[in-house]
């Protein structure tokens, strides 16, 4: 059992309600519970979806070489708002509180454990192997990566990997890297180089870091990222965040000035271009991946700026849609230099018509005899001419309605 101190026995004890014995104790987990068939029986007793998250252990002080699926081995998660399963192999303090019984008897109670205990400083996974099962056939490869961690070092493995059974599907990667913090920084990190950091400018950092060239000390920052950079370290040295290089990530700034290398720069349609992606240092939020997905099922996307907004694009920018509605004050097309305006389209036509038709007409006037006036005979030289003016005005009057875009309209 895991002695209290006993001021702080005296706090627990208030706190949660109990007496003075508060059984915390350490454990190896044997089988977490993440769905409904690995044991299907185990999942109905022990409360069918509510069960989820929940483990059997093996005490350390007295493990058992044979764990079963008993109650007084089975431990539910400790908070219900943080989710933080623990692997198999990896050890965690199981502490024995009140359940849901309590209304009817007071001094009834079930394990609950906290999250994973930190062995060996490492997001990706802190399991160990286990003492009483046979280490004959545990490489001795792998029996030296954890000694030489009994002082307290960082778990090094350099060949290839541990052995150690971590679950059915976990495998384990040993280039998963740790963030290296700075002073006041909050961050949680998951298994696989995902990470939240709630951190600030740190002007005078010992290591630097890219989001801390301007500002001052203390203004805030939230970085999400999803997926390292690879680099050529060792992989127990911890990483910081390059938005060029993690695999996708998502920035909240104040006054930060983030190093973000675009795909498109070209501002050639701005009379006066926004400030450089790379000085801006005020607060805005970056989006940055491989690909990006904007997606409304049941309504809008509504973009909205105080100034502009901008599509840059390396190859076009491309529309889909049955219908496209620019209303605006003016539309320049093909460049910001545009001055020559758009036609409109069927007022144009109208008019154009009705001039063809006279064109035509007096082009037929032209090619029969004049009875009143001399000549009483079609002028040679124009009949040609006049000829071609009936044909031509009447090939453009019958297309005159195939002029008009069937897509785009002005006003």
């Amino acid at each position: 059992m895991f002695k209290v101190p006993s001021g702080l026995q005296s706090i627990v004890s208030q706190n949660m309600g109990g007496g003075s014995d508060i059984n915390i104790f350490p454990a190896r987990v044997v089988h977490p519970i993440l769905e409904n068939l690995t044991e299907p029986k185990v999942f109905k007793d022990y409360g069918d979806w509510g069960s989820l998250g929940g483990v059997f252990f093996n005490q350390i002080a007295n493990p058992n070489l044979n764990p079963d699926f008993t109650t007084n081995r089975f431990a539910r998660p400790l908070f219900p708002n943080v989710v933080s399963v623990p692997l198999k192999n990896e050890i965690i303090y199981v502490i024995s509180l009140p359940n849901a019984n309590i209304q009817a008897n007071v001094s009834e109670e079930t394990y609950y454990y906290f999250q994973s205990v930190n062995i060996w400083s490492s997001t990706h996974h802190n399991a160990i192997p286990n003492p009483i099962e046979n280490t004959d056939s545990t490489p001795e490869s792998q029996q030296q990566d954890y000694q030489q961690t009994s002082t307290g070092n960082v778990r090094r493995v350099t060949d290839g990997g541990t052995e150690i059974e971590l679950g059915d599907t976990f495998q384990e990667r040993l280039d998963v890297r740790n963030l290296l913090p700075y002073e006041g920084d909050y961050i949680y990190q998951g298994r696989w180089g995902n990470t939240i950091r709630f951190g600030s400018t740190v002007t005078d950092a010992v290591i630097p870091n890219p989001w801390s060239s301007v500002g001052e000390n203390g203004d805030p920052i939230t970085i999400m990222k999803n997926g390292q950079t690879e680099t050529g370290d060792d992989p127990w040295v911890p990483q910081i965040e390059n938005i060029n290089t993690d695999l996708s990530s998502i920035y909240l700034t104040s006054t930060q000035a983030i190093p973000i290398d675009v795909a498109s720069k070209s501002y050639n349609s701005y009379f006066n271009a926004p400030v450089s992606i790379k000085e801006f240092d005020s607060e805005q939020v970056i989006i940055n991946s491989g690909r990006i997905l904007f997606n409304s099922k049941n309504d809008n996307i509504l973009l909205s700026s105080f100034d502009t907004i901008n599509l840059n694009s390396v190859n076009s920018v491309n529309i889909d849609t049955p219908k496209t509605v620019i209303q605006s004050k003016e539309i320049y097309l093909g460049d910001k230099y545009a001055t020559e305006p758009v036609i409109l389209g069927d007022t144009f036509l109208d008019d154009f018509e009705g001039l063809l038709r006279d064109i035509k007409a007096m082009a037929q006037a032209l090619t029969v005899p004049m009875a009143k006036y001399p000549p009483n005979k079609p002028n040679k030289k124009l009949l040609p001419k006049a000829g071609i003016v009936v044909i031509t005005a009447g090939n453009m009057i019958n297309r005159i309605r195939n002029y008009k875009s069937t897509v785009s309209k002005s006003k």
